[in-house]
């Protein structure tokens, strides 16, 4: 149902000409016409039916054992209804731009050209594989609008650079807080969902504070472990909130972040830097599982797509992890 990384070189010629969108391969090596759109085929929901809504809690920074250090007793109740890894592999570099693009268009650096954090769409080392007619690589909100009708897509971010891969036009909100604060965005993605409560609708909700926390105070110390903690609290009233709204039990969560750190930074390749917690939980989805088959960054949003009935595009390289999907 989805194309692994190990077959990509052999089909990214092919795929990339039957895309028939802008392309860095050279014009001498295909000939397709220039459009603003990615063909994609319809397939059956891994789900059993299409989502509703998905939402994407992302935390930066997030290491493996300071996750399982850490109080969070609202996190532990949600991904306990779900399945999750606690042995994900991020892509390299261990860095924040490079593993949310890779979350958020299920392919590398290698393949989207998003390999720092300064990365901009004037100034880069390496072109994408594949691009949009504005030059951006397609991601989960640009082939979600091409395909799903009526879609609402919102993106919520507290460090101004993480914007800078996305082509916006496919976003229906995209709000930054300032000074690594969230609360605010917090309660907007609650009222954007429940404003859009008729509709298809998929949010990535993100904090870059337990990230700072690590940089600033060191990586499992006192204070990365309390940002953690507060995150959690948070996240607890964000899930009462949707209960009480009534869009809690028809949506799909998903607890994502994007490295770990080692001492007061990342980028590298130990243990503590690459392998961080992945989980997922929503209808459809096995419950209490935990996740052992290999599993990786790139895999997030294959698994959105698969969820709203849609197969991926050719040019992205992510995968399903099968356990997930709950036993009929």
């Amino acid at each position: 149902m989805t194309q692994t990384r190990r077959d990509f070189l052999r089909t990214s010629i092919i795929g990339a000409a039957g895309l028939g969108i802008i392309s860095s391969i050279p014009a001498k090596l295909i000939a397709a016409e220039a459009t603003d759109r990615i063909p994609v085929r319809k397939i059956k929901p891994i789900a059993g039916k299409k989502a509703k809504r998905v939402l994407m809690i992302s935390l930066d920074g997030i290491r493996t054992d300071g996750f399982e250090q850490a109080n969070t007793p609202n996190l532990d109740r949600l991904m306990a209804d779900g399945a999750l890894s606690m042995n994900t592999r991020v892509v390299m570099p261990s860095v924040t731009q490079a593993n949310w693009m890779s979350h958020l268009s299920s392919s590398g650096p290698e393949i989207h050209g998003v390999d720092s954090n300064d990365w901009l769409l004037a100034k880069h080392s390496l072109d994408p594989v594949v691009a949009d007619s504005d030059g951006y690589f397609p991601t989960i909100f640009k082939v979600l609008k091409d395909e799903v009708p009526g879609v609402k897509t919102a993106f919520y971010y507290n460090w101004a650079p993480l914007i800078n891969p996305y082509n916006t036009r496919y976003l229906d909100v995209a709000r930054f807080e300032e000074n690594d604060q969230y609360l605010d965005n917090y309660a907007h993605a609650l009222q954007f969902m429940k404003d859009n409560r008729d509709n298809p609708t998929v949010v990535f909700l993100y904090s870059v504070h337990t990230d700072h926390a690590g940089h600033k105070h060191k990586w499992m110390s006192p204070e990365y472990i309390a940002s953690i903690e507060e995150a959690d609290v948070n996240i607890g009233h964000l899930l009462d909130s949707m209960k009480e709204a009534g869009i809690y039990d028809d949506t799909h969560f998903m607890f994502i972040t994007d490295h770990g750190g080692i001492g007061y930074g990342h980028g590298g390749m130990s243990p503590q830097e690459m392998i961080v917690p992945w989980g997922i939980t929503g209808p459809g989805i096995a419950r209490g599982l935990k996740i052992t088959e290999p599993n990786n960054t790139v895999n997030t949003a294959s698994t959105i797509l698969a969820l709203f009935g849609l197969q991926q595009p050719d040019c992205w390289t992510g995968e399903i992890p099968a356990s997930i999907i709950a036993k009929r």
